[in-house]
């Protein structure tokens, strides 16, 4: 795992952004994870800001999710975007597992990406995506597929970087040609005259 800063509100400092993969045949080495990589790509083509990633890839175990979600959020991470685990299977338990360790649930992420995802595939019904605050991190949970995150990110990442300056992260800003992030008029303004 990449070493972190110390967690501040400075909001000219970069963002520490955390990638965890929850697979069992992933973490046992039986195929190439995907997930995580697409998320790192889709943060590449959409943050203008500076930000460094720091990943993880753990089995379909809750503790070890848990574990790793909270090292995350320790070692300073503002964001954490999840990927696997959120179908109906028994092994699926990344929706557990956050829920379980966040002080806030935010269900309007996993609603949008659900129904933005509907508009793809009737399966989206089963995906139990959810999102919360973890020790002063915003934890999201995506699916395992590459094509499913970029789907879903595009359908809440407006949101993303107004929500980790209200928990006190770092400014996040994004590449207006491809995701505009979105600020009440008051916040823009009151970045702008830092």
């Amino acid at each position: 795992m990449t070493s972190a800063p110390e967690k501040t509100q400075n909001p000219s400092t970069h963002a520490l952004i955390g990638i965890l993969t929850v697979s069992d045949r992933a973490s046992r080495g039986d195929y190439e994870d995907r997930g995580g990589p697409a998320i790192h790509e889709y943060l590449e083509r959409v943050l203008a800001s500076k930000w460094s990633a720091c990943v993880e890839l753990v089995p379909d175990e809750q503790h070890q999710v848990e574990q790793a979600i909270r090292s995350l959020a320790a070692s300073g991470c503002c964001l954490i975007l999840t990927t696997g685990g959120t179908g109906p299977a028994l092994r699926d338990i990344t929706p557990e597992a956050t829920e379980a360790i966040c002080s806030k649930i935010l269900p309007g992420f996993g609603e949008a990406m659900r129904t933005e995802s509907l508009k793809v595939v009737p399966t989206a019904i089963l995906s139990r995506q959810t999102a919360g605050i973890c020790e002063g991190a915003l934890v999201i949970n995506l699916p395992g597929q590459p094509k499913a995150i970029s789907e879903c990110l595009d359908a809440v990442f407006a949101a993303i970087p107004h929500c980790v300056d209200l928990i006190g992260g770092p400014y996040l800003s994004t590449k207006t040609e491809h995701i505009a992030a979105f600020r009440p008029g008051t916040a823009a303004k009151k970045h702008s005259q830092q």
